[in-house]
Formats: structure tokens, sequence, C-alpha cells
């Protein structure tokens, strides 16, 4: 084995997860009653259903009640509905892609703002685009963020990418990040996240490449979203770091295209990358996240029962943009 190969290190998604997890399970503990989660589940994605009996062990372990519920397409809105009005379900995730188009996305919006673990919602959605992390202007109730995105957040503090130095949400200045997916569940919601901590982000997808950034220097909070003509390969080589989350059995990311040094996290559940050859270049490497993801989706969990109890189950009007610096996620 060569000297290359062992600079890399290996970090495997149950270590990190365990913080987390120690957190929500310190603070499920302190519950007069377990909090209930719900999956629902109306697609025969065998993703989906590893991901369903993963969140259901872990909830299970760490306190939660978890029930996973599987439906057709066409029962899985009133079944939304339905977990919506049961005061019991403290909160809900539904397993897309159910019907992969624009269907799915009104779907998204049907589960209650107070019950939505995944932080779908148009007002959380909004919220972090819009670099906004509260929903109040008193600042006492945080926004929810996606799942995945927060976890490769998280993943990428864990393992130093944020340069604790500086201010919250500048962490990532002068970072240059690579992503491999442009979802809307995912790689969309991730690019702004990275772009306003700081970060300069190549988002690409099987069409283009888009640059997510805020600017010189650190004058803006809110980051812009701009047309890029370089390829995949002139943006992996001056990247610090690399994610991707191609959900196909056939991608592989070119491990030529890494910088030498480079920071390589994959959230998809396929392999997206030859683990011996990202060992030969990379310095870290996640080959996968789903624990984290996990730890995270509980943990927004508990912050929505908080947020309800907060302001007595009524909706919150969106806050306008704050003028201060962001807090931590």
């Amino acid at each position: 084995m060569s000297a290359a190969i062992k600079a890399c290190k290996v970090i495997p998604a149950s270590k990190i997860a365990k913080t987390y997890l120690q957190e929500v399970t310190d603070a499920t503990a302190r519950l007069a009653r377990k909090p209930k989660l719900v999956g629902l589940l109306a697609n025969d994605d065998p993703a989906a259903m590893m991901y369903a009996t993963w969140t259901g062990k872990t909830a299970n372990t760490l306190g939660f009640q978890y029930e996973l519920i599987q439906v057709s397409k066409d029962q899985l809105e009133e079944e939304i509905y339905k977990c919506n009005n049961n005061d019991d379900i403290n909160g809900m995730i539904v397993y897309f892609p159910v019907f992969g188009n624009k269907q799915d996305q009104y779907l998204q919006q049907c589960v209650s703002i107070h019950k939505d673990v995944e932080g779908l919602n148009f007002k959380y959605i909004s919220n972090m685009y819009h670099n906004v992390r509260f929903l109040d202007e008193a600042k006492t109730m945080k926004s929810i963020l996606p799942c995945t995105p927060l976890a490769v957040v998280k993943i990428l503090e864990y393992i130093g990418a944020y340069n604790k130095v500086l201010d919250n949400g500048d962490r990532l200045y002068g970072k240059t990040i690579t992503i491999v997916n442009r979802s809307e569940i995912v790689g969309r919601p991730l690019a702004s996240l990275l772009a306003n901590d700081g970060a300069t982000v190549y988002s690409a997808d099987i069409n283009d490449i888009q640059l997510y950034e805020r600017g010189d220097g650190l004058r803006y909070k809110q980051h812009k979203v701009l047309d890029c003509n370089k390829s995949l390969e002139e943006c992996a080589r001056i990247s610090d770091i690399i994610i991707t989350g191609v959900p196909t059995k056939t991608y592989k990311f070119p491990s030529e295209y890494i910088k030498r040094g480079a920071i390589v996290i994959n959230f998809s559940s396929e392999k997206n990358f030859v683990d011996e050859d990202v060992e030969k270049v990379a310095s870290l490497y996640v080959p996968s996240i789903g624990k984290v993801t996990i730890a995270m989706l509980l943990r927004n969990l508990l912050r929505l029962m908080d947020n309800k109890k907060a302001v007595n189950a009524k909706s919150v009007e969106p806050p306008t943009a704050p003028t201060d610096k962001p807090q931590d996620i």
C-alpha cells in the first residue's frame, strides 16, 4: 500500500452520527411521552424501503415511536391529511419520489408545517433560499432544513471543512465545492446552503452546470445563481470538496477529476465512486451519509415540537430577512 493511499481517511456515517444521536437521545429522555414519527411509503423503491427501515430502527432505539404506513399513490394525499389531523403524530416523512413530477411538489405542501420533518414546506424552503434561519423576528424558533442537505452540512462541520475562526454564516468562505445532483429535494437546497455559508458552489446535473455564490468577499448574505460555462472536469479540479448524489448503479465520478487532498462525500444510495481510486487522491472520504440523515430527521422532529409549542399550533408569518449575521444551524 502506498503512502498516498494511507493519507486518505475514510469516515463512516455511523461515527459522525453518534454526536447528534446522543443529543437527540438526551432531549427525548426529558419528554413526558415518546414523540411519534410516521413514514408514508407509496412507491416500490428499494432505497426508500431501506431508508424507512433504518429510520424505524434508529427511532425506536432512541425512544421515539415510529410507524410505517404503506399506501397506494392514490391514497397518499388522504393519508397525509389524516396524519395532519392526528394529534398523536408529531412528525411525518413522505418517501419521495412518488409520481416523479409536479404532483410530488404538491404533496410536499399538503404536509402540515408543524409536522414536516423534511423541511419541504414552502415557508421553510423560502427561508432557506433567502438565508433566513428563523421563523420569527425574535429568533426563538429555528426554521427547519431538509434532512439530507443538513446532514451534509453537519458532516462538513464535523470533519473541519467549516472555518470556526470566521463568524457563523461565513465559515465556508474561500472554499470551492462541486455538487453532482440538482434535485429539488437535495442537490439544489444543498448548493444554496453551502453558498449561503460563503462557498463558491458548482451545481452539476445532466443538462448543465450552475454557479451558486454570494459574490466577492463577504458582502452578501444571500447567494446568487449564475450560468457557468465550465466543464465538470474544470469545476472538480479546482474544488476543495466534491459531493455526489447520482441515484444510478452505473454512474461513477471520474477519480482523475478529484483535486489532490480534496474532501469527497457521496449521499446517493448508490456508490458514485470507486473507493480504492478515491483513496489514492482524497484526504477525507465519506462514502455514505444515511445514518447522519436519520439523526437530522429526528433532530428536526424535536425542533418541530418546540416550535409548535411556542406558537400554540398557530401559523407563523414569513419574517423579513435579518440584517445581522446568520446563526448556526
